[in-house]
């Protein structure tokens, strides 16, 4: 047994995943709040941070469908 494949088991794939999954929907939800935020505080609207969160929802609803609709 290979000393790689003894740290880079299916459980450091499946932690790796879930950690990724986690952070992402962490920075989507941090842009859209930070855009409430200057929105209706400052009055300035910042569109590139409700890109970002926007691109974040549409991607993760349309995979979510299409590993339903696979599965």
């Amino acid at each position: 047994m290979s000393f790689l494949s003894r740290i880079f088991d299916e459980r450091f794939f499946a932690h790796r995943r879930r950690s990724t999954s986690v952070a992402g929907m962490a920075c989507a939800v941090t842009a859209l709040v930070l855009f409430e935020y200057r929105y209706y505080v400052t009055r300035v609207p910042n569109w590139d941070l409700f890109t970002v969160g926007l691109v974040f929802v549409v991607v993760k609803l349309s995979l979510m469908a299409w590993f339903a609709a696979r599965d």
